[in-house]
């Protein structure tokens, strides 16, 4: 049998490149998910832009205290 191009292929995982498991996909394993969780703590994953100022900090805050 030949492979199909529309084969599936096993995802693998984020961190190490291992096959993803069932139980923690898209990870290969409790701990790749915790690698990937302290990587967002840390800001390790950010969307480059420009700094936000006074005003924008000011309209955060109060969108906040109406929660």
């Amino acid at each position: 049998m030949t492979d199909s191009p529309h084969a599936a292929k096993q995802p693998t995982c984020p961190i190490c490149g291992q096959p993803s498991a069932q139980t923690t996909r898209p990870f290969c394993s409790r701990r790749c998910a915790d690698v990937d969780l302290g990587r967002w703590f840390a800001g390790a994953y950010r969307i480059p832009g420009q700094p936000a100022t006074e005003d924008e900090k000011d309209d955060s805050t109060e969108i906040n205290q109406e929660r």
